[in-house]
This record gives structure tokens, sequence and C-alpha cells, in this order.
């Protein structure tokens, strides 16, 4: 058995860790530009510059001294214009996704705000011959790719704008600028974030932290606040739900397996059929409609008291239960054909026996493991029951946090709900093999 749980926990150890490598390439990498999609329309360049060091989404990726910046405003000029805080003069025109800079034309890059004793690092792909921050360059036809580094120093300041000009009688071209800060160690990197996150160092005992996600981007508050507080609404509606269908449905499929071929079996099957068939969406908004609204025997909305969870307790397993009949009985049914029940039946068992003693602990194995999915959500939640009846559980805070772009909050339920059902699934492993010992030797 020790065996058994040690290989176990390696892997579940390893799909966590899968969890959080695409946790992170979702976040940090396919997801742009986070502090962008966060601030909405025309956001400001120090409120992105000040958003991306909160999300550490600006940092390179693995290891670097350079990090984006928006004191001066990067350009990609395929899009044909000139971006907000870069002017331009003289000869100045479009052609082929470039800037093309004639007889003097001139491009500039403005500070966007102060930003006193930094060192920016410039990228620019140019192709033709002209002047870069007083600096000649002539690339001879083909596009390259320069850089330069200047405003170093504790007490030189940035220059004012950076320029990018034709020579006299020629033409340069620019494709993209891009502008960098310097950081202070090159390990500052959005790896290290995303670790730090996860678990980072403590001035006091216990010396370490797990799942310091930070701040709420909507609310400024720390996440692991958030979570606390919703965690228990989410238990109090979820756990009578998991209990509710899981009984339910046991004793219903035990029924229908028992007088399976006749009426109760039949109406057990056309009843878990429609249920399964009906959306769940339906079945909470008649619900609430007829015995809320209308008969007005429940309240509509809030967490005031228990009888607010009572109606959506009720739509929840209600909703549930077709799904659990369904594979309950047919758990049921296979095993009511094995050799073992049917010899207890020739020496005589009483029904109690046949049925809790041999039958439901034979099938306890498919039980455990329909419960380790179900069970997560006693955690998370069920985002539709919490926003229709206003229930500030994790799923209501979820919701919350999609609508605002809190990149913050929605990253912390990923990561806990994917450790969630890791946890959930290696308990209900363990305990399917102390319930059947031949599942130890797989």
């Amino acid at each position: 058995m020790i065996g058994f749980l040690i290989r176990k926990i390696i892997g579940a150890a390893l799909v966590m860790l899968g969890v959080l490598i695409v946790t992170f390439l979702l976040f940090r990498v396919a997801a742009g530009d986070p502090a962008r999609a966060a601030l909405g329309k025309k956001p400001s360049p120090k409120e992105v510059e000040d958003l991306r060091m909160t999300l550490a989404s600006g940092k390179p990726l693995l290891w670097g001294w350079w990090r984006r910046t928006e004191l001066y405003s990067s350009a990609d000029f395929a899009s044909g214009r000139l971006p907000k805080g870069v002017s331009s003069s003289g000869d100045v025109s479009f052609k082929d996704e470039a800037l093309v800079l004639s007889n003097d034309g001139k491009v500039l890059f403005h500070r966007n705000f102060d930003a006193p004793g930094t060192a920016i690092l410039a990228k620019i792909v140019v192709s033709g011959s002209g002047w870069w921050q007083g600096d000649r360059f002539d690339t001879h036809g083909r596009w390259e790719t320069l850089e330069r580094s200047f405003g170093a120093g504790e007490e030189a300041p940035p220059p004012d704008a950076f320029a990018i000009s034709a020579s006299k009688n020629a033409h340069a071209l620019v494709a993209s600028a891009e502008f960098f800060r310097k950081q202070d160690s090159p390990w500052d990197s959005q790896v290290v974030a995303a670790l730090e996150e996860i678990v980072s160092p403590r001035d006091s005992f216990p010396y370490v932290s797990f799942l310091n996600f930070g701040r709420s981007l909507t609310t400024r508050e720390p996440v692991s606040e958030v979570l606390a507080r919703g965690i228990w609404p989410s238990l109090a509606l979820m756990v009578p739900i998991v209990i509710g269908e899981l009984l339910g449905g046991i004793v219903i499929a035990m029924i229908a397996a028992a007088f399976r071929g006749r009426w109760p079996d039949h109406l057990a099957t056309i009843l878990s059929v429609v249920g399964m068939s009906v959306s769940y969406v339906v079945v909470l908004i008649a619900g609430q409609y007829f015995f809320a609204y209308w008969l007005g025997w429940f309240p509509i909305w809030g967490f005031e008291s228990p009888w607010h969870l009572a109606l959506p307790v009720a739509l929840g397993i209600i909703s549930g239960l077709g799904g659990g009949v369904r594979f309950y009985r047919t758990v049921f049914v296979n095993e009511l054909g094995r050799e073992y029940l049917r010899s207890a039946v020739a020496k005589g068992g009483d029904g109690f026996s046949i049925y809790f003693r041999h039958l439901l602990r034979n099938a306890a194995a498919p039980i455990i493991n329909r419960l380790s999915v179900i069970a997560p959500f006693m955690f998370t939640g069920s985002l539709l029951l919490e926003s229709f009846f206003g229930i500030p559980g994790l799923g209501y805070a979820g919701i919350n946090a999609l609508r605002n772009s809190d990149l913050q909050m929605i990253k912390a339920l990923v990561v806990v709900t994917a450790g969630v059902f890791v946890v959930t699934n290696l308990a209900a492993e363990a305990a399917c093999a102390w319930a059947d010992p031949r599942l130890r030797t797989q």
C-alpha cells in the first residue's frame, strides 16, 4: 500500500507541475499583454507600466537585464499610423508596412513620463541611411536590427525624445521600434515571478508562504483574503448538493437495479434521462421563477440565512440526479450479474446483506471515482448557481474576475482548482485501493 501511494503521489506531483506550466504559458505567453487587456481602452503609459510591474508581464521570460517599458511608445509601423506619443516632421509617409523618411524627414518618440536614473535600450528595425539619436547608420539597403542604450546613470535622465531621421537626399525605412528598461537583477524574470506566486520566502515564521497571488486588480484586496472569504459560501452550497446527489442517486439506482425490468426501473430510467436532457440553465431559471418569484416560498437573492440556500441546493441536487442515477444503476446492474452475488442469493441471504454488504461494497470503487470528479466543485462552487442566486462564493468571485479582467484572481482560481482536483483524485485512488486491494498491484 505504501509503494502504491508513493507512485500515485509522484504522479500527482507531475500532473500539478504540468498544470502550473500550462497556466504559466497561458497567462504569460499566449495571453499577449495582460496589462493592456486589464486596463481597457486608452490607459496612460504610466498605468500600463505600473500594472506590468505588478503582473511581471514585461519582464524577460527566463533571464535578462532588460524589461519592456512604456517610457517611450513602442511602434510597429505595419499598422500604417503613428501611435500616441510618436510624432513626425518633414517628408514622412507609409509604404510596404514601414515608415518612410526622406530628405531629412524625422520621427520622434517622446518620453511619456519622468523616470530619472533609468537606462534605456532601444531596438529599431531599419533599412537605408540616416541618423539615430545623433549617430549615423547605413544598412546598404538591407533590413537590420540596431540596438543602443542611453540615459544610463544615477542622475542622468533619459532624453525628452528619441529621434530617427533620414539623411539629406536619402531614404530611411523604419519597420518598428521597441524600448526596454534596465533591471536591477537579470534573475528578475517571469518564471521567477510565477514560482514566487506558488511558494515564496518570508521574514517571519514559518519563513515561507504558499499561493501568494498578490492583490486583486479591481478591489486591491489580497487574493488570499478573497479566496478565504469565498470558500465558506461555496462549501455551504456545494456540500449539501454533493451529499444529497450521492445518497439520492445511490438509493434510487439501487431500487431500480433491484426491480430491473419492471416499472420502478423503467420509471427511474425515464426520469433520469429527462433530467440529463434538460439544460442546467433551464432548471435554474424555472425553479427560481416558479418557487421563489411566483410562489414566494424562497428568497430570490442573497446569503443572509440558511433558508437562502434551500432552493439552490434543491435545484443543484435535482439537476445532478439524472446523471448520477444512470451511472450508479449501470454499476449496480453489472455487479448483480457477478458470481458472488448469485451465490449469496442461493445461500438465502437477506436483501439488506445482499445489497448493502456485498453489492454496495464491491461497487465502491466506481462510486468513489465519480465522487472524486464532482467533489472539487465543493471548493470552486457552481458558477451558475452562485451567479443566479447572488451567493458570494468562489464561483461568484470567478465570474466577477472574468467580467473585470482581474487576471490575478483568475490565475489564483485556476491554480487552486487544479490543486483541489489533483488532491481529490489522489485521495480517491487511495480510497479505491483500500476498498479493492486488487487495484494496488496495477
